[in-house]
């Protein structure tokens, strides 16, 4: 099988190369999955670079999102079949061929693509829980995303929809900007028409925003801070622009909490909430409440191209590797 591997830290398209090597055979409790799509995420283009939180080494195989059909049982497996389609969180998805624990494995509802399981466990998990858990989001109230029209802004909208919220959303450029009409947000805002946006987002909140949700940080940060409504929960999502330093009185005036955002701890304290989340996913997209945006697919040969373009920003929506 072929499997994508990092020579050493640096740029994807740079260090990234494609092996051939032999299969991998499930273990006992482990299932043998033929791959047919994979979703990649920044965190990929960090783990490359080795600056991401869990180090990585030479050797790794990115991609964390995977969908695939079951081609063999280890031994004690009963609760999936050959030839079911499952999708499953884990690492070192680009491969034709991988092992997985059946223990974290989850049937993928007929009617959805691959490509759309594989697009849906980080982002929208990572956002289900932001909304849910930490924003206690209300029906009614207005969520502000930033970078928008990437995989996790464009599961905030859709996921802050379905809870009945009003969404205004931040991209830079006519495409982006046409990505989140299309995704069905309610207000959009153009950063590269309108670089000082916050006077535009209190007038579309009435006053500011009952939640943000920032992927971005950086200088960002600072605009999204001076859009906050009274009460409000500034969710703390990621820092594609960089960590942003924050002055506490301003939070303290406004009375808005700034509130982290770290999923992946939060499974390890309570792993169990991965099935619900995943189940409750799946079934919305089966549903259509929510449809994954795509950037158009890459084809497996290209995986480190497309983390390539990820890095350099030049993606929208969710970026998929398909295998076959």
């Amino acid at each position: 099988m072929k499997i994508w591997r990092l020579k050493a830290h640096g740029d994807p398209l740079d260090q990234l190369e494609l092996l051939d090597e032999a299969a991998p055979v499930p273990g006992p409790g482990q299932v043998l999955i033929n791959q047919e799509a994979v979703g990649l995420a920044f965190p990929d283009v960090l783990s490359c670079r080795g600056m991401y939180q869990v180090k990585s080494h030479p050797g790794h195989v990115p991609g964390g999102e995977s969908c695939g059909t079951v081609a063999a049982l280890g031994q004690g497996v009963t609760s999936v079949e050959v030839g079911q389609r499952v999708a499953y969180l884990g690492g070192g998805g680009l491969a034709e061929q991988t092992v997985h624990p059946a223990a974290g494995l989850f049937p993928v509802p007929d009617g959805v693509s691959a490509a759309t399981a594989a697009a849906i466990p980080i982002n929208y998990c990572t956002t289900l829980y932001a909304l849910e858990d930490r924003a206690k989001l209300q029906a009614g109230e207005s969520v502000l995303i930033t970078g928008a029209a990437g995989g996790t802004g464009t599961a905030a909208i859709q996921l802050a929809k379905a809870m009945g919220a009003k969404t205004i959303a931040i991209a830079g450029g006519a495409t982006k900007v046409q990505v989140l009409k299309d995704v069905g947000a309610d207000v959009v805002i153009d950063h590269q028409e309108n670089p000082d946006w916050v006077d535009a987002v209190r007038e579309a909140s009435g006053g500011g925003v009952d939640v943000a949700y920032d992927p971005v940080g950086g200088d960002t940060f600072q605009q999204v801070r001076r859009c906050m409504g009274w009460d409000g929960r500034l969710l703390v999502i990621g820092f594609v622009a960089g960590i942003p330093e924050f002055k506490t009185n301003h939070a303290l005036l406004k009375s808005y909490s700034v509130v982290g955002v770290h999923w992946g701890a939060a499974l390890a304290r309570f792993p169990e909430a991965l099935e619900q989340q995943m189940t409750k996913l799946l079934a919305m997209a089966s549903e259509g409440t929510i449809d994954p945006p795509l950037y158009p697919p890459y084809a497996f040969d290209q995986a480190a191209q497309a983390l390539q373009d990820l890095a350099d920003r030049k993606t929208y929506g969710k970026v998929v590797a398909l295998i076959k």
